[in-house]
């Protein structure tokens, strides 16, 4: 297990490098540059004579694509530094550190509201096929599945607002400073946010469950007169979890990606918010290190996950 984990963590290092370019790339290719958006702001603070060659000398922009791309990864290397904000002018890991704990905690509360409702769930609608339960949470996961996470999200801002003149917070409340009212911030946010996976958990975990439950060891147990929470417990479960594990890996993924939406209609703070800013004013220093974070962690928690495996079948052997 510990040469595994110690080869999987090397293999990261190609793949971050990888990332880095690929993400280094697509930025140079989006219509536009960060040029642009100072001469834009520049123009309309009344400046007239504007040198685009001394404003890209002095974003670093004027050396071609690869000097760049070489020099931001040396940067990172060999001293820790991530690059400065076109636009801001700040240290972009600085930025990140901030923001960072607010998206982390909106995906936590989504993934932890939607996977402790849907695998309970799907546990049970697999248990009790082709039943009432069953066709009922059947049609309740294909609605969640189908409800876009910011309509749902901008319908809540709106429509309480306006029936009862409630809204929720719009201003961050610190979690060191109001640990309640933190949580209470983000309870709702992060229960849209899970609804659409807890959707799909529901529905992958009821297929899983129901092909395990046709197996002969889960007929073997039957026939010994094992009670069904016994059979359904003990031993269907931890078997059908493993693809489950698989999927709540990749969607952790498409969680912290998807966070954008839900930061930009409660007014968050996070990381999506803010790689949305710095598309908009083509902050390439800014877009590249928030790529490259969430992909280390999106990487950390799928090794995390492979390691779980072991867990759920001792069978299991990494070598």
């Amino acid at each position: 297990m510990t040469n595994y984990i110690i080869r999987r963590l090397l293999w990261l290092i190609p793949t971050i490098l990888f990332v880095s370019i690929i993400t280094f790339l697509l930025c140079r290719w989006v219509p536009g540059s960060a040029v642009d958006v100072i001469e834009s702001t520049l123009s309309q603070g009344g400046t007239v004579n504007i040198d685009r060659a001394a404003i890209e000398h002095m974003l670093g922009v004027a050396v071609p694509v690869w000097t760049q791309d070489m020099h931001w990864i040396s940067g990172i290397v060999l001293h820790g530094n991530f690059g400065t904000s076109i636009i801001q002018g700040r240290p972009v890991a600085t930025m990140i550190v901030e923001r960072m704990p607010v998206t982390l905690e909106l995906g936590a509360i989504a993934l932890i509201i939607g996977q402790s409702l849907s695998l309970p769930l799907g546990v049970i609608t697999a248990a009790k096929q082709d039943s009432a339960i069953d066709y009922s949470l059947r049609v309740f996961s294909i609605c969640l599945v189908s409800l876009p996470v910011f309509w749902v999200g901008t319908m809540v801002m709106i429509y309480p607002s306006v029936w009862w003149g409630w809204s929720p917070p719009v201003e961050l409340i610190q979690f060191s400073k109001d640990p309640w009212g933190n949580l209470g911030m983000f309870l709702l946010p992060g229960f849209i946010e899970g609804l659409t996976t807890m959707g799909m958990s529901l529905r992958f975990v009821r297929t899983m469950m129901l092909e395990v439950m046709r197996q002969d060891y889960i007929r073997t147990a039957w026939s010994k007169g094992l009670t069904e929470s016994v059979v359904v417990t003990r031993h269907a479960v931890k078997n059908a979890f493993i693809p489950v594990i698989t999927m709540i890996g990749g969607q952790l993924a498409m969680m912290i990606g998807g966070t954008v939406f839900i930061e930009q209609i409660f007014c968050l703070p996070g990381m999506g918010l803010l790689m949305l800013q710095a598309l908009n004013q083509r902050d390439y220093p800014l877009i590249q290190a928030i790529t490259l974070f969430m992909s280390v962690i999106i990487m950390a928690a799928n090794l995390i996950i492979d390691i779980s495996y072991t867990w759920l079948d001792p069978r299991i052997r990494y070598n």
